[in-house]
């Protein structure tokens, strides 16, 4: 047998690069990489990239030769090709003024179908809902670009009816759970048959000009491109499992691109959120309430009462009080206020929600119905209130659904400063930082009955004491007029104050009798009532640690295990070791960021209590010249 030569073998014939690969292929470099996206291909890394680069030193985009081999016999090749040969055919037909061989080639445009790649790379519902966040966070932000020109309209307009569809599903099945605000948009994560899906529902900047340099938009979509198809099958299964007729219809008022919708943007987020607000239609008779939970309550009782049975029991409670949630509430939203996430979270729990008619359509009822029990304002304050309703702030809906239960809305009324936005996709036991709020949620016990700790009880006990003594010094000077005309005209009651304190001498002779008793104890009793003073329980000292010898011993200790290393696990140690100085700079600056914020608070409210009490003293001084007048 023949030995082969040097990279006939191994890796430098298992990686293929990309102009080889193009070559192969016979197709452009654009085409190549939308044949890529499609077929979900990716270049890939190899372990020794010299061997897989039969010894160039230079790096190249390199593809797995099975990839490629699995690329030579795909349809959309040919159809590729086709788009090619029909470029050059309708360029002559332009070019020669041919029109009527223009408009035949035309009609037979070589249209790319990707139902078999959806197939193909999902072999199953579930493997698709596995994959659903990239598609619906992608979708979701193509579908607020109605007047971008690097994008086909076409395809924001099918993007923007697919993610409503996904959204009505939402509402309808009542599977969403959790949800947060940021900075690039509302997260929204829901449950489908078993599985977590997370996206992002960004905010809306239709409007503003797009860079051409900072975002490759051809690229994004080709992506879209793929992702419209699939999300298509997926709310199509969806619909049929609740029996709900699809394509939804829905009413034709909405969802009408005009050039003056377009044009607007008010107008066309006021499209999408109306469409949101719709009752679809069922192919049955069956009511969303009458709908039967995801898991047998019945099936678990039989099962034992092990724990893994009884933590399924708890979570499929609390998802079913979930489910319910706003139920019997009603919200109206003012103008102010972004709707679409918080008729999307309402809708999804049961609630009912409608705004100003007059300005969006889409509304069910208007501001005057007394049946409103909450109504969404973010702003400081409002003209004409009603005692029927609740006034609060946005995050009110988001926090109850984070926490699973309905807050009390004393602390999100209008002015009122929020209580801090927790994220809920952060585990709850990591080994990080972990703000006391998110600490007493999880933890009852840990909310604290004071604000500050006993070294700040300590620090504003003496300032009170000290301001304390300021307003008595104010005090005493406000009334030393006072006394001195009360001595001058004998005194109210015709006997000064100095008088009425001074002690007598009976007194004085009772304490000096005192001391002399204690003087003449005996010995022995003495010795008793020092004994009985150290058998008596005396109050703990605070031991204080010495940090510098804290420190040297973790030092030591940190060099000995270094030491205790082996040579080939060096890398991997200092790698760890990296990872945790990382972790407790994050976390030492966290805690510095939460100590400066406390510290200002703590200032504020310090200079507003002296504001409060100067004014008292000076409110006090006033009426007792008034009262000595």
């Amino acid at each position: 047998m023949r030995r082969p030569n040097k990279y006939e073998s191994g890796e430098a014939t298992q990686y293929i690069s990309r102009r080889t690969a193009i070559r192969r292929l016979q197709i452009s470099l654009n085409d190549f990489r939308r044949l890529c996206i499609l077929k979900g291909v990716y270049p890939r890394e190899p372990k020794h990239r010299r061997r897989a680069q039969k010894g160039s030193s230079e790096i190249k985009i390199l593809y797995h030769a099975k990839d490629i081999r699995f690329l030579l016999h795909e349809p959309i090749v040919w159809t590729l090709r086709d788009y090619k040969i029909f470029a050059k055919k309708t360029g002559r037909d332009r070019a020669i003024k041919d029109f009527r061989n223009l408009k035949r080639r035309l009609a037979l445009y070589p249209e790319i179908k990707l139902d078999h790649i959806v197939k193909e790379r999902y072999p199953t519902f579930i493997d698709a809902l596995k994959d659903l966040d990239d598609c619906l966070t992608l979708l979701f932000l193509f579908s607020t670009f109605p007047s971008l020109h690097l994008i086909p309209r076409e395809q924001s307009n099918l993007c923007r009816r697919l993610t409503i569809e996904f959204l009505h599903y939402l509402i309808a099945s009542k599977s969403l759970r959790k949800v947060f605000i940021s900075i690039k948009g509302y997260y929204f994560q829901a449950e489908i048959k078993g599985q977590k899906v997370t996206w992002i529902v960004p905010h809306y900047y239709p409007f503003k000009p797009q860079s051409k340099h900072e975002v490759d938009f051809k690229v994004m979509s080709i992506f879209v491109e793929f992702y419209t198809i699939m999300l298509g099958f997926v709310n199509f299964r969806l619909y049929h499992g609740l029996n709900m007729a699809y394509p939804p219809q829905f009413p034709s008022s909405v969802l009408q691109d005009n050039p003056e919708t377009l044009k607007d943007e008010s107008t066309f987020v006021s499209d999408r959120i109306a469409a949101l607000n719709f009752e679809l239609l069922r192919t049955d008779k069956v009511q969303e309430d009458e709908e039967d939970p995801d898991i047998d309550m019945e099936l678990l009782e039989q099962d034992g009462d092990s724990k893994r049975i009884i933590k399924m029991k708890q979570d499929a409670q609390e998802v079913a009080r979930l489910r319910t949630l706003f139920k019997g509430l009603k919200f109206y939203i003012n103008r102010e206020v972004p709707r679409e996430p918080l008729v999307i979270i309402i809708r999804s729990f049961g609630g009912k929600v409608s705004w100003d008619s007059t300005v969006f359509a889409g509304a069910t009822f208007d501001e005057a119905d007394e049946t409103i029990t909450h109504q969404i304002v973010d702003r400081p304050s409002l003209t004409k209130q009603y005692i029927s309703r609740d006034y609060i702030q946005p995050q009110w809906i988001f926090d109850c659904v984070n926490q699973r239960q309905l807050l009390p809305t004393n602390k999100y009324f209008m002015g009122e400063v929020l209580p801090p936005h927790l994220s809920p996709f952060v585990d709850a036991k990591r080994d990080a930082y972990i703000p006391p709020e998110e600490r007493a949620l999880h933890d009852p016990s840990l909310i604290e009955t004071h604000a500050q700790s006993d070294d700040e009880s300590e620090e504003e006990a003496a300032d009170e004491q000290a301001e304390q003594m300021l307003l008595d010094a104010q005090l005493e000077r406000a009334f030393h007029d006072e006394n001195i005309e009360d001595k001058k005209y004998g005194g109210r009651d015709g006997v000064s104050k100095e008088d009425e304190e001074v002690p007598s001498d009976e007194d004085e002779d009772d304490e000096e009798a005192e001391d002399d008793e204690e003087e003449e104890l005996d010995p022995k009793t003495k010795r008793k009532l020092e004994e009985q003073q150290k058998m008596s329980v005396q109050s703990g000292k605070v031991h204080k640690v010495n940090k510098r010898q804290v420190h040297k011993a973790e030092v030591d200790e940190h060099r000995l295990q270094a030491r205790m290393v082996k040579p080939r696990h060096r890398d991997l140690f200092r790698k760890l070791i990296r990872e945790k100085q990382s972790k407790e700079k994050e976390e030492w600056l966290l805690r510095k960021k939460r100590r400066n914020i406390e510290a200002t608070a703590k200032e504020a409210k310090k200079t507003a209590k002296r504001e409060a009490r100067k004014a008292a003293a000076t409110a006090a001084a006033s009426a007792a010249k008034l009262s000595s007048k």
